[in-house]
This record gives C-alpha cells, structure tokens and sequence, in this order.
C-alpha cells in the first residue's frame, strides 16, 4: 500500500471512531463498478452472510453500476478491512 493511502485509511478511521463512539455500528458502503456481473457479484460476494443489505442502480447509459451497501460493522478497523478487500475489484471506485 502506497503512503498516500496508507494516510487515507489512517484518517478514515479517526473519523469513524470520532463519529461512531459505540462499537457496532451501521455503514453504508457505496461503490461504482463497470457493469459486469461478475464484478457486481465479487461486491456482494464481500458481504455475504453479514446481514447486508444491497442495493444496485445501473447507470443512463449502463456502462457503470452502483453498489449501496448498509452493514452493521463491529468496528472501524473492520470496515477499513472490507474497503481493502473489494479494492481488489477491478475498476471499482470506493466512495
């Protein structure tokens, strides 16, 4: 991992534990992938059995999908965990 998102993640997490003071807590992932069904179902395949739920939108033109994702997460780390995860994705962008 780069220094820059090494930093990212480092900020990200200070926030979500300055935000969510009480361990677990719901998170709402939101993902754009190219529409390709099987980088749509790596994105759920990540929150498989975790009580997730998904919602998809293609885009007007339908090169592109959407991914919202509303999870109760144990903790910050966990959810810098899952982030690191899916970005192995191909051409997914994490918002």
């Amino acid at each position: 991992m780069d220094k820059k998102t090494t930093e990212f993640y480092i900020r990200l997490k200070e926030e979500l534990n300055s935000v969510n003071k009480v361990w677990p807590s719901k998170y709402l992932y939101k993902f754009i992938v190219p529409t390709d069904t099987d980088k749509i179902h790596a994105v759920e395949k990540a929150f498989d059995r975790m009580g997730a739920i998904i919602d998809t939108r293609q885009s007007k033109n339908g090169k592109f999908t959407s991914i919202s994702v509303d999870v109760v997460m144990p903790s910050a780390d966990e959810i810098i965990k899952k982030y690191q995860e899916v970005s192995t994705i191909e051409g997914i962008i994490s918002l």
